[in-house]
């Protein structure tokens, strides 16, 4: 990339691609003036340093997964927007895991920080999913905990290529959405039992 091209925006998108390749641990303004042919120092005219550098490719990242969440489970509901949002975020996981590491680890640095509301999207996707199953909004929290712990888990497991079994990951997946699926199934319907007994 020319000198001339450089702008915040080009240096956040090829540290997230740096990030991907090489490992979130690994990505250093150095390594990135490298690749983009430049020096170190011209990085600082457009970032503060490695700190933002970090952050601005966790909110690049956390606005992606988000879109890819959003746009899978749109037009969907219950069991089948699950099953697509799952997929999506597995997908998202998979072929950007550099960048998704630096998200997960992110945390917003005050209270207009853009990442706050990257992050609101991420849940509220979620959150739309989960009103297919009718779960009661006490509940919703919990609910949302557990799908970004299974989620979160099976997908970061998979890109760091800790499944080492024969079985096929693939049905493996499918077999945990169905089991999370079921189980919020019964949850409701266990939910609304109580109810109508009281």
């Amino acid at each position: 990339m020319p000198r001339s091209g450089l702008t915040a925006a080009a240096i956040t998108e090829a540290a997230a691609a740096l990030a991907d390749e090489v490992g979130f641990e690994q990505l250093s303004m150095g390594l990135l003036a490298e690749r983009l042919g430049i020096k170190t120092p011209s990085l600082y005219k457009h970032v503060a340093g490695q700190a933002d550098l970090v952050h601005r490719v966790a909110l690049l990242a956390t606005n992606q997964c988000a879109d890819a969440i959003r746009d899978a489970i749109q037009g969907r509901a219950g069991s089948e927007a699950l099953f697509a949002g799952a997929q999506a975020m597995r997908t998202f996981v998979n072929e950007h895991h550099g960048r998704y590491a630096l998200a997960n680890a992110a945390r917003p640095t005050g209270p207009d920080d853009p990442l706050i509301p990257a992050l609101e999207r991420v849940v509220s996707s979620w959150a739309a999913m989960l009103h297919g199953y009718r779960i009661d909004p006490s509940q919703e929290r919990h609910a949302l905990r557990m799908l970004r712990t299974v989620l979160h888990g099976y997908a970061s497991l998979e890109a760091a290529g800790g499944f080492q079994h024969s079985t096929d990951v693939d049905d493996s997946f499918t077999w945990m959405i169905t089991f999370v699926d079921h189980g919020l199934q019964a949850f409701t319907a266990a939910s609304t039992d109580n109810a109508t007994a009281r």
